[in-house]
């Protein structure tokens, strides 16, 4: 399963650059196909950015050229546009007022209106990407005043964003009202430091302050903090933020809409082990996302845990698979089961989800050839059987096994003794924030926000060639 994207920004440290690619080390996990960062000294930006992952895309040289004490910096999946140098973010757009960066985490469910709106109006669009379209409304007309641009956007956009922009020499950081994706606000010495996650502010040694709040634009310039409203936003009656990041997308020592994620997948576990018990040696994760919703399962059963399957580390998205001998062994290359601990034994493995249900047969494949000689599988949260229009990358039904097989036949697919997964009341409950602040669309069906049809990557491509 792929995640959206992971963003920072750094407001008045002389090495903002720096932090900015530090904190994007943190955010990998958001994001492994690209990277970027612009930097601005006052007189000139400059821009640095490519394909793969953030140790491979920068380096000494690189990041001394990224001068300045603004930056702000993206990782990426592609879950709009495609997945080419052309999209890599952040997007820096020069023109006779200055220039405009962004850094966008999260789909905008109307793309398809604002850019036919926009091209018949005579903009030129030069990605496939959704988050192009904030930078031609706030160029549009001949103001220069982006304080009062940026809020009318919120009547614009629909659907899922955090944006980090960099108007000039000010950073603008906005959360779309009902607060899909997460976005903090932090300090470090004297400058400022926005970014999706908590985790970002460990590594680089700054402060937690509070989340951006959702409808809200903070802008950070010489004059420090303001804070703008969306219209009515007060009005919102609900929020929606998503619950995946919780259940697998955030990392554990984040805390995301205020909470603790490791709290949370501990949570899950023990709602788990209460709702689906059942009589084994021993419980064990799959490596790692499945980590603390298990020791929560282990907790709430009283059974012992086992980490009975050892990752390779080593292992990242360059890893080729050059024959068919290859790609039937896949699975081992990342996780080896560990034969003397599981030979004979009756186990019980936590997932935190199953998309396709591929991934799960291999893994179990494994265990049976490594003498088990029962496996129970439990699952932390409900089946999926709706696509994610907000910026998770399974956008067809057809793609969810949930939503095409019971789940008997999910269990007999997989090839394990049983199968059950958390109630949907079961994984609300285990939040700790009200049931009715979450989007659990992917779960239920019920989209939050006006869906409109996405188009393809193929066609998005198609329509970018064109333009060329």
């Amino acid at each position: 399963m792929k995640e959206y994207c992971g963003v920072v920004g750094i407001y008045g440290h002389k090495d903002a650059a720096r932090l900015a690619y530090l904190a994007l080390y943190a955010l990998q996990h958001r994001g492994e196909e690209s990277a970027g960062i612009v930097s601005y000294d006052h007189k000139k930006v400059h821009l640095h950015k490519g394909m793969g992952l953030v140790g491979s895309v920068f380096n000494e040289d690189t990041l001394k050229k990224l001068k300045g004490p603004i930056a702000i910096g993206h990782v990426r999946y592609s879950t709009t546009g495609s997945s080419v140098t052309k999209n890599v973010q952040p997007l820096l757009i020069n023109h006779k007022k200055g220039f405009i960066a962004v850094a966008h985490n999260g789909n905008l469910t109307n793309s398809i209106e604002l850019s036919n709106e926009l091209e018949d109006s005579g903009s030129i669009l030069q990605t496939t990407m959704d988050s192009e379209l904030i930078v031609h409304y706030l160029v549009k007309d001949h103001k220069n005043n982006y304080r009062e641009k940026i809020v009318p956007m919120f009547s614009k956009l629909e659907g899922a964003y955090s944006f980090v922009l960099m108007i000039n020499d000010a950073i603008y950081a906005m959360r779309d009202p009902m607060g899909f994706r997460p976005l903090c606000l932090g300090k470090i010495d004297s400058a400022y430091v926005v970014a999706s996650e908590t985790c970002a502010f460990d590594m680089i040694g700054a402060t937690y302050i509070r989340d951006i709040e959702p409808g809200e634009v903070v802008i950070i310039d010489e004059n420090g903090l303001t804070s703008l409203k969306a219209p009515n936003s007060n009005l919102i009656p609900r929020h929606a933020f998503c619950i995946f990041e919780y259940i697998y997308f955030s990392r554990p020592d984040s805390n995301i809409f205020t909470k603790s994620v490791y709290m949370a997948r501990k949570n899950l576990g023990r709602a788990l082990a209460k709702e689906h018990p059942v009589s084994a040696d021993f419980v064990m994760p799959i490596p790692d996302s499945g980590n603390y919703a298990a020791l929560g399962y282990a907790e709430g059963s009283g059974l012992p845990l086992e980490m009975a399957y050892v990752r390779n580390h080593y292992i990242g998205r360059t890893f080729i698979q050059p024959s068919q001998l290859i790609r039937d062994f896949k699975v081992r290359v990342k996780l080896n089961p560990i034969r003397d601990v599981l030979k004979g034994k009756k186990i019980i493995i936590v997932e935190d989800s199953i998309v396709r249900g591929t991934t799960s047969r291999s893994r179990v494949k494994a265990l049976r050839e490594a003498g088990v000689s029962e496996i129970h599988m439990r699952v932390s949260c409900p089946p999926l059987i709706s696509p994610c229009f907000y910026g998770i990358d399974f956008p067809t039904k057809k793609e969810l096994i949930a939503a095409n097989k019971s789940i008997e036949e999910i269990r007999q697919f997989i090839g394990v003794d049983s199968l059950k997964f958390l109630s949907l009341d079961g994984m609300l409950s285990s939040m700790m924030l009200a049931k009715e602040e979450f989007c659990t669309a992917c779960f239920t069906g019920n989209y939050p926000t006006k869906i409109c049809k996405a188009p393809s990557k193929k066609a998005l491509e198609k329509r970018l060639c064109k333009g060329m």
